[in-house]
């Protein structure tokens, strides 16, 4: 496959801790409920897998966000669990009521039933990354995304959403040998899953860990924490450009744990709004952590520089609390500055590698944000990390 040569590179550069001329900027969740054209465009498709599932509906709303707003990156327009449905589980989603599985995995029997799933079951995702690239034309990268294992197995025990995690959690801590077994599966599948997510033409890939933070400490090394090392571990490094595909991890409520996730095989680790991003930068800031450039994020893997062919977190992504974007603009504003400011001075050295930032979220937008707050908020990380870097 052929695409147009990407003319915003920004996001791509910060996370692989390149200097950049300002701190890109891209929305958990950016393409959803809170604009009115993506409802117009749900209610044509008649639902949301009717949605996710048509190659048209899909491109066209990845790419509404991008009509009103200077973002940084695009995302891919799915959901984190078509692989658990591509396993036979049946989803569906009732309005008002999130995503719903008809089979749960509670016991041997089902667990046993468990594969790696035919991945042409998922072609509608595969063929929706290559239409959203090519309309995409090369203005900014496209991500594309899985849940971790975790939280796939987290959905596919308790049948959907669960406010206490009483049956995943009785399976792990009662039958350990058969949570390990789903955990294999998953991520097994999730790697294949992000793979060819990659050969579709996927520009970075994310991995959601939505409810590692949910874990006891030791529990979350165990069963979360090592199955998304196995799904990096499998990945592919270069995309069908020959450019280096940055890998993301997001656990949220996972900032507890940042010192063990620096062993992640990873680019960048995303944070939710509770952790200080001053204080994790300087996680990252330790020894060794800063390196020459061989390379840049479009080298092949050929002649990038050898940290780029076997990653370590080197970027942060996040963090301001979705609930700022109800406040008044100058509040929005206010609150886009001090995540700068606590993130620090922004690397600006072009001949090393340093700790990079890729503005986001704590956790996806909210359904009921006011569109036009949206722009304050990227309107501000533009203009405010260009004069951090200016004052420099």
């Amino acid at each position: 496959m052929t695409f147009a040569p990407l003319q915003n590179d920004t996001f791509l550069r910060a996370c692989l801790g390149q200097a950049t001329d300002h701190t890109p900027v891209w929305l958990m969740r950016q393409a959803g409920r809170y604009l009115p054209e993506y409802c117009a465009t749900r209610a044509r498709a008649g639902s949301f897998m009717g949605l996710a599932t048509n190659v048209d509906f899909a491109t066209e709303v990845t790419l509404q966000p991008l009509a009103r707003y200077p973002l940084d990156a695009a995302i891919l327009f799915s959901d984190i669990l078509t692989v658990p449905d591509a396993m036979g589980l049946g989803l569906s989603f009732q309005q008002g009521e999130g995503p719903k599985f008809e089979r749960v995995v509670r016991d041997e029997a089902a667990v046993n039933q468990l594969a790696v799933p035919d991945m042409n079951r998922l072609r509608y995702v595969f063929d929706a990354v290559t239409s959203i690239r090519k309309a995409l034309a090369g203005r900014v990268p496209l991500i594309g995304f899985s849940g971790s294992p975790w939280t796939l197995a987290c959905y596919m025990v308790e049948g959907g959403g669960s406010s206490d995690y009483r049956h995943v959690k009785t399976l792990m801590y009662a039958r350990p040998d058969l949570m390990h077994r789903v955990l294999a599966v998953n991520a097994d599948s999730v790697a294949h899953y992000l793979n060819a997510q990659i050969d579709a033409g996927a520009q970075a890939v994310m991995v959601f860990d939505s409810w590692g933070g949910v874990l006891a400490d030791g529990a979350f090394q165990a069963f979360s924490l090592a199955y998304t090392a196995r799904v990096l571990g499998q990945l592919k490094r270069t995309g069908v450009d020959g450019a280096v595909v940055p890998r993301i991890v997001f656990t949220k409520g996972g900032g507890l744990w940042l010192h063990d996730m620096q062993a992640l095989a990873c680019d960048v680790l995303g944070l939710d709004w509770t952790m200080d991003l001053g204080r994790a930068r300087r996680v990252l800031e330790r020894p060794g952590t800063t390196n020459s450039i061989a390379g840049d994020a479009h080298s092949t893997s050929a002649s990038a520089a050898s940290d780029l062919e076997h990653p370590k977190p080197t970027a942060l992504q996040g963090n301001i609390d979705p609930n700022v974007l109800f406040a008044p603009p100058e509040a929005i504003r206010a609150e886009v500055r001090r995540v700068l400011e606590r993130f620090g001075p922004p690397h600006a050295d072009a001949a090393t590698r340093g700790v990079g930032h890729v503005f986001n979220l704590g956790h996806g937008i909210s359904q009921f944000t006011p569109p036009e707050h949206v722009a304050h908020l990227v309107d501000e990380v533009h203009a405010d990390s260009r004069r951090l870097r200016a004052a420099g």
